[in-house]
């Protein structure tokens, strides 16, 4: 392990390069960035969906030569494939590898692009869904959606699912309404998750689907959040009839919530503590430079006990949550099941991150809610991971059941 951070050498590595790559060349962007929010029906100018369409409070544009720009160097680098394993051609870094490349990636309010590719397809795909989707996904050729959520099925989606698809011969028929997909219209391909048997639903009832982008049948509907008001990147998804193949069928037949899970562990949890990490660094830096050059009543704001308070509230809970989040990442890539941990720091990440951003905001003050500096958009997404990926109170539930069902090692 490294000394400064823990971190085994080629982790370290990997840590140091892209925040050098995101300090010079995503960080100097910002401003440009921020000056020109995306309107709805205007091109996307070359910007990776993977970025501009899923990442909720980013507010921005960029050319098409500067996005191909930064798309190329990471890709040179080798830090777009850096978490994907090797016999993918991937880096094979792993979940703590991702952990720490998506830190580093949030430090700046434009993203270095990596790739897109859903995790939880390598290993399920047939050969033919490997060449058609996964491999495509792993370069950034194509991008997916992931489809699980429902007007009424939302924390609890194997218990209040109504998708349904039946089978109808070599194909089957899908038909329900999802909500709240986030790059849902834009993407490449959907991954849809359907009740095959009503009686078992989560407990090997429930489908996941490749549904290719169009497909009769499809329509989409965007849904319009405070987090990014000038652009729908969130949508309902109806399906009318759908057919696909039963070559479309991700995994086996049954189980689709399992894949789900591995999705939302991975995607969904762990990386929001990815994401907070690098927000809250970068932010946290910021704060101490401005309370050193901000000066009241002849004093740097520096001096004042309030401030200092502030800055060291958000110091602690960034050294406990990258300790969690790391942890965690490192029992995942060991093969352990981290779903209660994952839990944990999505709920570490939504609660304690937006804390955190408040605190930066106010040592800010009014300078602080100005849309031309990153602040107030990560505010934005800090809020929103309160909520999305399962509210705060749902994943407390989750790791009380663990508790109570004596699952989960808190006596060390």
């Amino acid at each position: 392990m490294t000394p400064d951070t823990g971190l085994p050498p080629a982790l370290d590595a990997l840590k140091s390069t892209v925040r050098q790559i995101v300090r010079d060349e995503c960080i100097p962007l910002e401003p440009e960035y921020l000056a020109h929010p995306p309107q709805e029906g205007e091109p996307e100018n070359g910007a990776p969906r993977g970025v501009l369409e899923t990442v909720p409070g980013v507010l921005g544009t960029l050319s098409e030569n500067q996005w191909g720009r930064l798309n190329n160097v990471s890709k040179q680098t080798g830090i777009y494939t850096s978490f994907v394993p090797e016999e993918y051609g991937g880096g094979g870094m792993g979940a703590l590898g991702h952990l720490v490349l998506e830190e580093e990636v949030h430090r700046s309010i434009v993203h270095l692009p990596t790739s897109p590719v859903p995790m939880f397809m390598i290993g399920a795909c047939t050969p033919e869904q490997e060449q058609k989707y996964l491999y495509p996904a792993i370069d950034g050729d194509l991008y997916y959606s992931f489809g699980q959520t429902e007007p009424q099925a939302g924390s609890d989606p194997g218990g209040m699912m109504q998708t349904r698809a039946v089978r109808d011969g070599d194909d089957w028929i899908l038909n329900g309404t999802k909500m709240f997909i986030s790059g849902a219209a834009s993407a490449d391909f959907l991954l849809v998750q359907a009740v095959t048997d009503p009686d078992k639903r989560q407990r090997g009832g429930i489908t996941m689907f490749i549904i290719d982008n169009p497909t009769p049948g499809v329509t989409f509907e965007p849904i319009r959040v405070w987090v990014v008001p000038t652009k729908a990147q969130q949508h309902y998804i109806h399906l009318d009839n759908v057919r696909v193949p039963q070559t479309q069928v991700l995994g086996e037949v049954g189980e689709g919530f399992n894949l789900g899970q591995q999705w939302l562990v991975h995607h969904d949890r762990l990386l929001r503590g990815a994401m907070a990490l690098g927000i809250l660094t970068r932010a946290l830096q910021m704060a101490i430079d401005w309370s050193q050059e901000r000066v009241t009543y002849g004093r740097p704001i520096a001096d004042r006990q309030a401030i200092q308070w502030m800055l060291t509230d958000v110091y602690m809970d960034i050294v406990a949550l990258r300790s969690v989040a790391r942890e965690t990442a490192a029992r995942a890539d060991a093969g352990e099941d981290v779903r209660v941990e994952a839990s944990m720091v999505k709920y570490a990440a939504g609660e304690w991150g937006w804390r955190s951003i408040d605190k930066i905001m106010q040592i800010f003050g009014g300078v602080g809610e100005t849309l031309d500096m990153p602040i107030p958009h990560w505010y934005h997404m800090l809020r929103h991971a309160r909520i999305g990926g399962g509210t705060s109170e749902i994943h407390k539930f989750v790791m009380a059941r663990a508790l109570l069902g004596g699952r989960v090692n808190f006596q060390g």
